[in-house]
């Protein structure tokens, strides 16, 4: 892996860098989605913004709490240094409430909105799984298969580049769908049930996963993800093909 990028006297974390690349595409694809959805473009891209830095704070401050005994003696601690140290649960709690309230003020449609960010969503995933394959982290399970990398001795499955290209069938999708979509809300559905049975499948390649009653608690929740999808589409569709004309 390259945990590190040197640069003359410098040297650049890898995933910091793949995050910073990652976020700038992500808010490109939702305020390019924007337009073909006739939402303003602009409103779009902040509102991902918000999301974006909400998420990020409240990952470090919900980190912060939860090892308190940690900072309580060193307070600059809490702002620096920022290379570890974040809770991604907290995080996308924080951030998703963050853009439920901006999306609500500037009365954004929530169908439309969704399918705005959807293409956004799959490339900071992108990024994620990027990050985690130049850093090292996410190790992969022991296969003999040649596709393999060799980790502290051992082959095992390169399952961040699984990822990747979970990630980009997911973006194909949402091209697609929303070229021809028949209703608000089918390509965010559709394109996140691909992301979530796509994980489902990757994460079996995974070692260092929590698991619960022996499987991985991931593919669960992706697996409840994928079905709340379908079935939200099925009625949608429903509703869609019951219009008159």
């Amino acid at each position: 892996m390259f945990p590190t990028l040197p640069i003359g006297p410098a040297v650049i974390p890898t995933a910091a860098l793949t995050w910073l690349l990652g976020f700038w595409l992500a808010l490109t694809a939702v305020e390019r989605a924007a337009k073909p959805l006739k939402l303003d473009a602009s409103l779009i891209a902040n509102l991902a913004t918000v999301g974006l830095v909400a998420a990020i704070i409240g990952a470090r401050l919900t980190f912060v709490m939860l090892h308190w005994t940690a900072y309580q003696d060193n307070l600059l601690g809490i702002v620096w240094p920022l290379n570890s140290g974040f809770d991604v649960v907290g995080g996308l709690l924080i951030g998703v409430l963050a853009m439920v309230f901006y999306g609500r003020a500037k009365q954004l449609p929530l169908w439309s909105t969704l399918d705005a960010l959807a293409p956004g969503i799959v490339v900071l995933l992108l990024a994620v799984s990027m990050a985690d394959f130049l850093g090292g982290p996410g190790l992969g399970a022991v296969t003999a298969l040649p596709i393999g990398v060799n980790l502290f001795g051992t082959n095992r499955h390169l399952v961040q580049l699984y990822e990747l290209v979970i990630g980009l069938v997911a973006l194909w999708v949402w091209w697609r769908v929303s070229a021809e979509s028949r209703f608000a809300g089918r390509p965010f559905l559709i394109t996140v049930s691909v992301l979530a049975f796509g994980r489902m499948l990757t994460d079996a390649f995974r070692v260092n996963v929590p698991l619960s009653s022996g499987f991985h608690i991931v593919q669960l929740i992706s697996l409840g993800i994928v079905l709340i999808c379908l079935v939200i589409l099925a009625r949608k569709t429903l509703a869609a093909t019951a219009l008159p004309g």
